[in-house]
């Protein structure tokens, strides 16, 4: 694939209207997401053009009218790659339902069948594929499908999104709650490990699944206790009024943009009732795997509730593409301030070059790089871990090189609950009498004088 030219692509745009209302609370992604679902049918295949779909990439039969699931165009732009990849695999949906983000949940690819249509597929993602049981299914949305490179298991985005088999070997260190989240969680949904801020999670899905989440022991787990239902939302509410101490929430999950509209309006405004709640803040990869839910509608609900800050989980720069860029542009233009949530992974981005790559890109779509993490040690995640050296190694390659606010805090996410912890390069390389001795980003040596002890004996 060539992902230089995604700069120039041609952008269409669709007619303008809003998604329809949405039912009650549910534990279901299509449910949360106030869509009707339908099971597809993987019987024989359509042939168009001489070109074989499953019917699970047709448009579903006409249901009757109390299930039928209803499209609505939204102006939203769809690149050229996007249109002809459309074209090629979703002959059926019309550019209004592509852009649709609705739809694009609803056409989650999910199976082994469906996603060998449009990758060629190596033995061993095959074999992962059909041996994976319980939480962190694969699934993606058919906008991020079309990122991937349908041939090369290399290629970054596809290694994030596509099971393999390493995914089995339990090594040393690892755990299904590494950050041991639940031991923090006074009431189900909330995790308070800092004095003033709490993570409240309210939803147990996401869009796309990446294979190294640190929450895959929850993602569509139902035998978790992480289920979603708006009395457990309550209560974590009730919590958070209870506790003045708390002045900072984070919505997180799964996705909260995956929710609807209602549902994610009702929670913002029940939070924003609370006086000791200075500001909110969502971590969500909604913009970059399905752009598309960053609709009009949905940028005058988040701006009602200034402050409000949104972390945008961002892996390598080929997602930086024209539907991602203006999915940042609405919000940014909305007045919501953004910051990046990058994990640095092994073979994927864990280059000088490609986290330059990314970071230039954020900073030209009004993303400031917020964290560069090192990867958890969730079960099964040792293929995507790097050393700590490398990621000191690209933070040096970035510091000095480039703008200060292209370059993240290098963070360790302490295993066991110890929160994170920010690591840098050695820059002090010692003292010399009143001198303190520096290394730049050169390895040019400077001295500043410091004297001993002079401030304190001042004071």
């Amino acid at each position: 694939m060539d992902t230089n030219a995604q700069s120039t692509e041609t952008v269409q745009s669709t007619e303008e209207a809003e998604p329809p209302g949405t039912r009650p609370v549910v534990t279901d992604l299509a449910e949360l997401a106030g869509i009707r679902t339908t099971i597809p049918s993987f019987g024989s295949a359509a042939t168009i053009g001489g070109i074989s779909f499953p019917r699970s990439f047709r448009k579903t039969p006409a249901a009757p009218q109390s299930q039928k699931a209803t499209f609505h165009p939204v102006k939203f732009p769809t690149s050229s790659r996007s249109e002809e990849f459309r074209a090629r695999f979703f002959p059926l949906a019309t550019p209004a339902e592509w852009s649709d983000w609705r739809w694009q949940l609803r056409n989650r690819v999910r199976t082994l069948e469906d996603l060998q249509r449009v990758l060629t597929l190596t033995a061993d993602e095959r074999t992962a594929i059909e041996r994976h049981t319980g939480p962190l299914p694969f699934a993606i949305t058919p906008y991020y499908l079309s990122l991937l490179d349908p041939y090369s298991a290399e290629q970054p985005l596809r290694r994030t999104m596509i099971p393999v088999t390493d995914e089995y070997l339990h090594t040393a260190g690892e755990a299904e709650d590494p950050l041991a989240e639940d031991k923090d969680s006074p009431v189900p949904g909330i995790v308070h490990r800092y004095p003033d801020r709490v993570l409240f999670l309210v939803a147990n899905s996401c869009a796309s699944n990446c294979r190294y989440c640190t929450r895959s022991r929850m993602v569509e787990n139902p035998d978790s206790n992480c289920i979603f239902f708006q009395s457990q939302w309550e209560q974590a509410i009730a919590w958070i009024a209870a506790h003045p101490e708390v002045r900072d929430v984070l919505l997180s999950g799964g996705d909260p943009l995956t929710l609807s509209d209602e549902k994610l309006e009702w929670l913002l405004t029940r939070l924003r009732r609370i006086p000791h709640v200075e500001f909110l803040r969502i971590g969500t990869k909604v913009p970059v795997v399905m752009p598309q839910r960053i609709t009009t509608s949905l940028t005058r609900i988040l701006k009602r509730f200034h402050p409000l800050w949104i972390s945008i989980h961002f892996t390598h720069p080929d997602e930086l593409t024209p539907e991602t860029l203006e999915a940042c542009a609405r919000l940014a233009d909305a007045g919501i301030p953004l910051g990046s949530q990058t994990v640095l992974l092994s073979g994927i981005n864990d280059t000088v070059e490609a986290m330059t790559r990314l970071m230039h890109g954020l900073l030209k779509a009004r993303v400031k790089p917020y964290y560069l993490y090192q990867c958890d040690p969730i079960v099964g995640s040792s293929h995507f871990r790097t050393s700590v050296r490398k990621g000191l190694e690209i933070i040096q390659g970035l510091r000095g090189h480039t703008s200060g606010y292209a370059v993240p805090s290098y963070v360790i996410d302490a295993p066991g609950g110890g929160g994170k912890i920010p690591l840098l390069p050695e820059y002090v390389v010692g003292r010399d009498g009143d001198e303190l001795v520096l290394r730049n980003y050169q390895g040019l040596h400077f001295r500043y004088p410091d004297p001993v002890g002079a401030n304190e004996q001042a004071g």
